[in-house]
């Protein structure tokens, strides 16, 4: 079977040719030639007899449920019914209803909040969520449905560059899950946070990445019967018109997904270089294939698993999602809501449901799908970002309906969370038992003294300066460092790094987050409970007492084997056995009003 790009190598069907060996960081031999093509069918009026050459299974209908709503992007459906929907280019949120139940929208859209590049929705507790670039708002739904007063929970997302459509989405075990997607086709990122899934408590005030790797994953959602997190994975593009194919994952908390250096099942992205000297074969051992492949460059958008009662009953426990469509492929691909199949819990296949919105060959196009979600009648609601129609799809046949509409399950994600929560420091659990003791001091801060301002994530978030005593026979050292007064993660790990050369004995301030280091060369960073790897300093909530931070230095008889994706547990699990000798300094730092933007 012929590899991701010599399958790309083979197309000679497109209009444009890219060498990207000349564009690669680092010289590796890498010679590959790739055709891609640049197609975007023309739009058209969504007229109605466009509009009745929509193609659904029998037994369904379609038809438009509010028109002339402009850049409407994603759908929201509160319990009562309420539809609301975003427009990234008008910058806004409009409310709809239909009171009567004719399928319809009754009156004009009210617009109900206005904010530049408003985009996701979630609603939780009878109070509506927006996020746009940067800032995430909520507000109270009030009994008409229009809003109270937007107050902004987080302000400090990532820049967007290619990527600026934040989506969220609140999970079963209460925590809001939002998708920051790349900045750009594939790069190393500067900002941990971008190209992730993060997981963030309802009041914004702590946030840690859940799983990286992810180049865009605007479509995610819970699976009805296991209560675990699947999402779509847009593609890279430039590769070729059938790679690379949208991917299908289930997403699970410190899971790495591959981008930007390994896609698919495992193929090798050719331009870019892992950083730190890592290979792409060690990227890719670290990194988890995807599920199922779709359509390359079809960009799925919002998923939703069916959650209503108005569809037949083997729709139960399968999700629906929209496929905006291609750009960089011909034929044209997307443009089309998808069924994905799922039996006991896992998905089996991929397929069209609501076709047709490609027209005269696939020149043109009258609508581009976004937005979905459930009404409350249990019919499907589509948003299209191109004409400004939300179209609905209902059931009118005959067949048994669906009956189970039970909450989603918390367990799975609860699982996730409270691993390794709650357990002792690593200098008291029975792994890191040693006769000998090592003696550490900072330049930064006295023993239980205060950490400076710039070692904290509320400033520069710079690693202090650390100096400890050589142990005879040692091999190697590590670093832990945690806090045990945080919440609600306890203890909160800041930095787990190991492989430290026994020659090795101090640390400058300041070293590179990322998962292997040049210098000293060859340590490797594992993990920590941010999300991210390398040194995450000092973020209590504001107002909190001092938080206590534990810098603990292990001596090793050995190197460790392990890849740099582990976390504290998996660390201490190699380690065992291996302490010759530890020891800790401990500092605390203290937040008591909201720092000013550096």
């Amino acid at each position: 079977m012929k590899s991701g790009l010599a399958r790309a190598a083979m197309f000679a069907a497109a209009s444009m040719w890219i060498t990207t060996a000349a564009q690669a960081q680092q010289g590796d031999g890498t010679e590959v030639q790739i055709t891609t093509t640049v197609f975007k069918p023309n739009k058209v009026g969504a007229t109605s007899d466009r509009i009745g050459e929509l193609k659904v299974p029998e037994g369904f209908s379609v038809q438009p449920f509010a028109q002339g709503l402009g850049n409407s992007r994603i759908i929201a459906v509160s319990d009562q019914g309420f539809v609301y929907v975003s427009r990234r280019e008008e910058g806004d949120v409009l409310l709809l209803k239909d009171d009567d139940g004719d399928g319809r929208a009754d009156k004009a859209p009210v617009q109900v909040a206005a904010r530049a590049q408003a985009h996701g929705l979630a609603i939780k507790d009878n109070k509506l969520y927006l996020v746009t670039v940067k800032e995430v708002f909520v507000a109270e739904i009030k009994k008409d449905g229009t809003l109270g007063p937007l107050e902004m929970i987080i302000g400090d997302l990532p820049d967007s560059g290619q990527h600026p459509n934040r989506v969220m989405a609140f999970g079963p075990d209460g925590m809001l899950y939002i998708s920051v997607g790349s900045t750009c086709n594939a790069c190393n990122e500067s900002n941990a946070e971008n190209a992730t899934v993060l997981r963030a408590t309802p009041d914004g005030k702590s946030r840690t990445i859940f799983a990286s790797g992810l180049r865009n994953t605007i479509g995610f959602d819970w699976n009805r019967e296991t209560g675990e997190l699947w999402g779509l994975d847009h593609g890279i593009d430039l590769l070729g018109d059938e790679i690379q194919p949208e991917e299908l994952n289930k997403l699970e908390q410190g899971k790495q997904y591959g981008w930007p250096h390994v896609y698919g099942e495992g193929d090798i992205y050719p331009q870019s270089t892992p950083i730190g000297g890592l290979t792409k074969q060690q990227w890719r051992d670290q990194s988890q294939p995807m599920v199922i492949g779709y359509t390359a460059h079809a960009a799925p958008m919002q998923m939703k698993f069916y959650s209503g009662t108005s569809f037949p009953a083997q729709y139960a426990g399968d999700a629906f999602a929209t496929m905006r469509g291609s750009w960089n492929r011909n034929p044209a691909s997307g443009y089309e809501i998808v069924r994905i199949r799922f039996e006991n819990g896992a998905p089996k296949s991929i397929e069209p449901f609501l076709t047709g919105f490609l027209t005269d060959g696939g020149k043109t196009h009258f609508a581009r799908p976004v937005g979905l979600a459930v009404a409350k009648d249990g019919s499907l609601l589509m948003a299209d970002d191109a004409n400004g129609v939300i179209y609905r799809v209902a059931y009118t046949g005959n067949d048994q309906k669906a009956t189970d509409s039970r909450a989603v399950p918390a367990d799975a994600m609860k699982a996730q969370a409270d691993k390794a929560v709650g357990v002792p420091l690593a200098k008291d659990r029975p792994e890191t038992e040693s006769k000998g003791t090592i003696k550490i001091s900072s330049t930064a801060f006295a023993t239980s003294g205060a950490i400076p301002l710039k070692h904290s994530e509320y400033a520069g978030g710079v690693s202090p300066a650390l100096r400890w005593e050589s142990v005879p026979g040692a091999a190697s050292y590590a670093i832990l460092m945690e806090d045990p007064d945080s919440h609600p993660i306890k203890p909160f790990v800041h930095w787990v790094a190991w492989n430290i050369p026994d020659s090795v004995t101090s640390l400058p301030e300041g070293l590179q987050e990322q998962l292997r280091l040049v210098e000293p060369e060859g340590v490797l960073q594992g993990r920590n409970s941010s999300g991210t790897h390398g040194y995450f300093g000092p973020k209590p909530p504001v107002g909190d007492p001092a938080h206590h931070y534990h810098f603990q230095i292990l001596a090793l008889d050995s190197m460790l084997d392990i890849p740099p994706t582990s976390d504290r547990d998996a660390f201490l699990a190699a380690a065992s056995g291996h302490v010759l000798a530890r020891g800790e300094l401990v500092g605390t730092y203290q937040q008591k009003i909201e720092p000013p933007k550096q």
